[in-house]
């Protein structure tokens, strides 16, 4: 994998984050203390950090793309199809809230992609997403 990015975040409870992105999401665990927690998403690096009341639960500003209000800000990771589809089916199975259910977007258009968001525990907005075409990702319209 090419240059994995590093994401720290706040959360207010890290035994719901544990629960959810470890048990849930599938993230191997790495490193902790009693403030922090690294998670391995995907082969990238993301910190749960401890943060009482920094949390922003359900009140993310959104941003209209392609018809629909996606929370901003957000994160997550562009999988390849059949990891996007195991991970749509693992969130419904845990009864997962989506923000935007998995669907296809930009349907027939350049960039056309496979797209899901939820929140975490804390608020948090994810983002996956996948393409059929990975040559896809940064195509201009």
């Amino acid at each position: 994998m090419p240059n994995p990015f590093h994401i720290a975040f706040p959360v207010d409870d890290l035994d719901a984050a544990r629960a959810f992105y470890g048990e849930i999401l599938g993230c191997p665990e790495g490193r902790s203390t009693n403030s922090w927690i690294d998670f391995d998403l995907y082969g990238h690096q993301i910190v749960t950090h401890l943060i009482p009341g920094a949390c922003r639960k359900g009140d993310a500003e959104g941003g209209a793309v392609d018809g629909h209000n996606v929370p901003i800000p957000h994160f997550g990771v562009v999988l390849d199809m059949d990891d996007w589809k195991d991970l749509a089916q693992r969130a419904k199975r845990h009864g997962i809230t989506f923000g935007l259910e998995p669907q296809i977007r930009f349907e027939g258009l350049p960039g056309e992609q496979a797209t899901m968001f939820f929140c975490d525990p804390a608020g948090n907005a994810l983002e996956f997403k996948a393409f059929a075409d990975m040559k896809q990702l940064f195509v201009k319209q």
